[in-house]
């Protein structure tokens, strides 16, 4: 059985810190994953995840990741840098996601959790508890402690956010290259007003979720147009 951690209610700011992963070593657990998702807001393109483990005994781990923040409170430039930092400094990092049909066929939520699980199966560390933002995984037998905001307040979840966000974005370059017009590459599969005149203008493509209600609309509009 999946055992729910407590949550220790502790007051956070902008800066992440390890006090939720300081918790989890004061409770025995050792290796400790971090783990966020990026496009699930998204019009189009897949949900992607990542999962990062840090090395929590090194004296210097909050001053060598002291840029590190919430992939949204970036630069791409600066999310690019710090996702080679990451890298180099974890002991394991594992990405995973979900396509276009496993989002169509089973909802973001579960689409997103598959994403997630997958990218704690691609760590080539085993793990002895996760820390997630906001989401559980009910089908990942490991202790896990769920949290409002992680990728806010922990640092590893902070570093799972970049991980994520640019794999995702890389991801969705390489899509604007096989279709085109769209502007994947600019806007990532986001409802921007660009991405809504591409939409008027070219129709659905293999890549956008039909099953949202901004791509529904529109394609409906187009059908009754």
């Amino acid at each position: 059985m999946r055992e729910s951690l407590p949550v220790k209610p502790a007051p956070f700011g902008e800066t992440p810190t390890l006090e939720e992963e300081s918790n989890l070593l004061a409770c025995g657990y050792r290796r400790i994953a971090g783990l966020d998702e990026a496009g699930r807001g998204a019009w189009a393109g897949p949900v992607y995840a990542a999962a990062v483990v840090l090395p929590l005994d090194r004296p210097d781990l909050l001053e060598v990741l002291s840029g590190v923040r919430d992939s949204k409170q970036l630069s791409p430039h600066q999310r690019e840098t710090l996702s080679r930092v990451i890298r180099d400094v974890a002991l394991a990092v594992g990405v995973g996601w979900a396509e276009v049909e496993e989002i169509e066929g089973l909802g973001i939520l579960p689409a997103t959790r598959l994403a997630m699980s997958r990218a704690v199966q691609q760590l080539s560390v085993p793990v002895d508890a996760l820390l997630i933002d906001y989401v559980c995984l009910p089908d990942v037998s490991l202790p896990q402690r769920s949290l409002p905001q992680a990728d806010v307040r922990c640092l590893s979840v902070a570093a799972a956010s970049i991980i994520a966000k640019v794999e995702r974005d890389r991801r969705m370059v390489e899509l604007d290259r096989e279709y085109p017009g769209y502007g994947f590459a600019g806007h990532k599969g986001y409802g921007t007003p660009q991405h809504r005149r591409a939409l008027q203008r070219l129709g659905v493509s293999p890549l956008h979720r039909r099953t949202w209600r901004p791509v529904a609309r529109l394609a409906t509009s187009l059908v009754q147009g």
